[in-house]
């Protein structure tokens, strides 16, 4: 199971690539080897999986049943983002320019780890989705951490 936490601040080279962060790299599960999944986010953000985490989550979704309209419009809409890339020598990965797009990514980024996928920001963005007053993290915390 990956494990993925913190926040740092990163850079994209003039290509497109990002070096994972030394923290990520190493909780990276050796099943994936260097084959990671990226897909478009909910939010404007990309989400990096390894690629033993995405299988789980492609099961259940390529899972659904095909001939209900709202699975399938999921599925396409899901799948339809989704790009598998390999980890060169250096640890870095090319972000296909479709994704930096639309992610609105350029040379500064935020990369952040969410438990078993980490999500990569602009950083202006990012801020946007992030909660600004404690009282509504409190409550959230105890929402969901007290089911």
């Amino acid at each position: 199971m990956a494990f993925f936490t913190s926040e740092y601040e990163c850079k994209l080279d003039a290509k497109g690539r990002i070096v994972l962060p030394a923290k990520i790299k190493s909780n990276l599960p050796e099943a994936s080897g260097n084959e990671l999944m990226i897909r478009t986010g909910f939010e404007p953000c990309l989400v990096v999986y390894p690629l033993v985490e995405y299988k789980k989550i492609f099961s259940k979704i390529s899972g659904l049943n095909e001939f209900n309209e709202e699975y399938r419009k999921l599925q396409r809409n899901f799948f339809r983002g989704n790009m598998q890339v390999e980890l060169d020598n250096m640890g870095r990965f090319l972000i296909p320019k479709s994704m930096l797009k639309y992610a609105q990514l350029e040379k500064n980024v935020i990369v952040v780890g969410m438990g078993n996928r980490v999500e990569i920001w602009n950083p202006e963005r990012y801020q946007h989705f992030l909660i600004k007053d404690q009282n509504e993290f409190s409550r959230l915390a105890q929402k969901y951490l007290n089911e």
